[in-house]
């Protein structure tokens, strides 16, 4: 059986969790799926992981030029993360002839077509299953068991950190709380602005969406918002109407265009994804043949990134074995338009602030009504101080930008002392 060898570039959290399962089940791979698996040289920043790890000192390297010029390697695996040395790391690997492992998904969302125009050039491949949902498998279907399927709709929760942190806060904890409790069990960063900011999931939508429309969509592309303006009390009132609030990533193809976005969500506590708690993911797609499907897992932590990354592994070790060559590359083929934040149209919640007077509803509704946003419901829920009142308003459908320019009207208003929070609802 031929040898497939590797080279190993990064050792953090999902290195390690790579490394352990080659240890573990090299033999199963081999009886299994036919491919004989060698880590042939293997570099990080700090040498003493990887012997940790039970790399043996033969293999370990000072830099990765060391594994890319070695010509017996076939394969490398980047997982050192970011858009600095990693991309140097791809791009290097490719334009050398080897096949690419990667989960890095800042720079498939922003590169993506320089990689794959690349690897296309030097007849290899590059794979990044681990880029979106850990180890949820959700690239791999989209090109192959969906392939058949004209692609509607995907979107879903792919950031466990933030879906944690809002499961949290829908039992009554505030934010600040809950991001130290999420950065005390290792599931936010020091600094956790990709997270809370939304733009991890905007790179993974962003890699999502070019896949399921055929049409390069970059994360530049996608609109984002965070979660840093919810509040505990937002849940309260989610719950009283028969909603809860996620952080979801959205794309949809919508008269020929792609409407891709991330923001907190109000959905139905019915809706599928209402239940996905925790760090979990899951990605919700609607094929025209298929129907509704969802794809659940864990979305983080050593082992699911790692479970991605090794079947990569495995699936071009056996294109390599078997001199199969390339089977799916870059499958952009089209070139959609991104549809503009501004025309969605959807049902809107928004909690203010406002003097406790007669007349403050009569204001507030004037400015809705003279920008074509009609109000479904609105609830006063506390008296705060006895001089001002929190005021709750869901709106019927109404066009995005009709409603932000009703919204900063509004905050103009005398009578408002602050615009709390708004949240986009999806009934589907």
């Amino acid at each position: 059986m031929r040898q497939v060898k590797i080279g190993l570039v990064g050792c953090g959290t999902v290195g390690g969790g790579f490394l352990d399962i080659l240890h573990k089940h090299h033999d199963d791979f081999m009886q299994h799926a036919g491919v004989d698996l060698v880590l042939h040289k293997a570099t990080t920043r700090t040498l003493s992981k990887l012997e940790k790890c039970g790399v043996p000192k033969e293999c370990i390297v000072e830099s990765y030029h060391e594994i890319i010029d070695d010509p017996n390697i076939d394969m490398v695996v980047e997982l050192v993360g970011g858009t600095g040395v990693a991309t140097d790391v791809i791009l290097d690997a490719l334009n050398a002839g080897k096949h690419v492992v990667t989960a890095n998904k800042a720079i498939m969302a922003t590169r993506g077509q320089e990689l794959f125009h690349a690897a296309d050039e030097h007849g290899v491949e590059i794979a990044f299953e681990a880029s979106v949902g850990g180890g949820i498998p959700i690239i791999q279907p989209l090109k192959h068991a969906l392939i058949s399927n004209e692609i509607s709709a995907v979107l879903g929760i792919v950031n466990g950190t933030t879906n944690y942190m809002l499961t949290e806060m829908e039992k009554g904890l505030d934010y600040e709380d809950v991001l130290k409790k999420a950065q005390e069990l290792g599931y936010a960063e020091a600094d956790p602005t990709a997270d809370v900011e939304g733009y991890d999931a905007a790179a993974k939508i962003a890699i999502l969406a070019s896949i399921a429309f055929n049409s390069r969509v970059l994360q530049s592309d996608v609109y984002t918002e965070g979660i840093t303006s919810i509040k505990p009390d937002d849940f309260a009132h989610a719950a009283e109407m028969g909603y809860t609030i996620k952080l979801l990533a959205i794309a949809h193809k919508v008269d020929g265009q792609i409407d891709v976005r991330v923001h907190p969500t109000m959905i139905p506590a019915q809706h599928q994804l209402a239940n996905v708690n925790g760090v979990y993911n899951a990605i919700y797609v609607v094929g025209d043949a298929v129907g509704d499907c969802m794809f659940f897992g864990e979305g983080a932590g050593a082992g699911a990134a790692a479970s991605a990354v090794m079947g990569d592994v495995i699936e071009v070790a056996r294109h390599i074995t078997s001199n199969s060559g390339i089977t799916v590359g870059c499958t952009c083929t089209d070139n959609l338009e991104i549809r503009e934040i501004g025309k969605l149209e959807t049902k809107f919640y928004l909690r203010i602030v406002a003097d406790d007077k007669p007349g403050v509803l009569a204001s507030v509704s004037k400015v809705f009504a003279a920008y074509g946003v009609s109000i479904r419901s609105m609830i006063q829920p506390s008296v705060a101080d006895g001089e001002t009142a929190e005021l709750i308003f869901v709106t019927h459908t109404a066009k995005d930008s009709d409603f932000e320019t009703a919204l900063a009207e509004i905050e103009k208003l005398d009578c408002v002392q602050e615009i709390g929070t708004m949240i986009r609802v999806e009934e589907e």
